[in-house]
């Protein structure tokens, strides 16, 4: 092969097989640095040609007007929302607020009808466990008691001696006492059982089954002189008696509770706040 490229006179060799000049110093500079981090040094520029290096991002394009799309609606398991979701949003709010207050007041009605019910003590029958407000007779306290009443429980189970019981009184009380309605008293007599009161002492007591009953939440004050003679309470039946016996309209007077009349037993007294307790 010949050391001589043959080519057309006057023309200069190709630059790959120019010979550098080794009196003109080569020329260069730094890589730019590849993390796009900020140069140390401006690089070289050439006529007509950007400098080397990293060079900013172009801007990003003006964003389209957003329009709103037709959102699907959510699933609900809400029928009311179901039904109204495609009313007005007012009407839709007016119409969430009437059901939530219906619903309310039918939640309540629910409860206090088949659940647990208040009820004032208004005489002084229960004295001194329940109070009740003078200036009515034998009222200890100026303000009465309120009480909450459990009205499911003796769906459950069968009342207990001791108890203290909300119940509808039979007709004769209206007679005897010159009210009927609603009675708070204590339970006393079971089905089966005979009921006596004997005076010892001056003072009255209650006797089951011929066996003196201790009874803790009387005041010997309150027990009174009266004597009851033996009585037998029928099947389904319930004898009640006040724990201020000398001042109580009680089965003494009008005859045995059947179990149908019962609503429930009373569990606490809630007002007035000094007086909260459980029973």
């Amino acid at each position: 092969m010949s050391d001589v490229e043959d080519r057309p006179e006057g023309t200069e060799p190709s630059p790959a097989w120019k010979i550098p000049d080794p009196s003109v110093p080569p020329t260069w500079a730094p890589r730019p640095p590849i993390d796009g981090a900020a140069k140390e040094h401006e690089w070289p520029e050439t006529a007509g040609e950007p400098a080397a290096g990293p060079t900013a991002a172009p801007a990003d394009p003006p964003a389209d007007p957003v329009v709103e799309a037709d959102v699907p609606h959510e699933h609900t398991w809400n029928p009311v929302t179901r039904m109204t979701r495609r009313l007005p949003r007012g009407l839709r709010v007016t119409i969430d607020w009437i059901v939530t207050i219906v619903g309310a007041i039918a939640i309540v009605l629910f409860v206090k009808a088949y659940i647990v019910n208040p009820y004032r003590i208004p005489s002084s029958s229960m004295e001194s466990t329940l109070h009740c407000a003078f200036p009515a007779p034998g009222c200890e306290a100026s303000r009465s008691d309120r009480v909450l009443a459990n009205r499911f429980i003796y769906h459950l189970r069968d009342p207990r001696r001791g108890e203290i019981v909300v119940f509808n009184t039979p007709p004769e009380a209206a007679v005897r006492c010159g009210a009927g309605g609603t009675y708070v008293k204590r339970l006393i007599g079971l089905p089966g059982e005979t009921v006596e009161v004997r005076v010892l002492n001056n003072l009255g007591y209650v006797f089951i089954n011929g066996q003196k009953l201790n009874e803790p939440y009387i005041e010997d004050s309150r027990r009174g002189s009266q004597p009851f003679p033996p009585h037998k309470v029928g099947k389904g039946q319930y004898f009640m008696m006040g724990d201020n016996r000398s001042a109580s309209c009680d089965s003494r007077l009008w005859g045995t509770v059947p179990h149908a009349n019962l609503i429930g037993k009373v569990f606490a007294t809630y007002w007035p706040p000094l007086r909260i307790s459980l029973h």
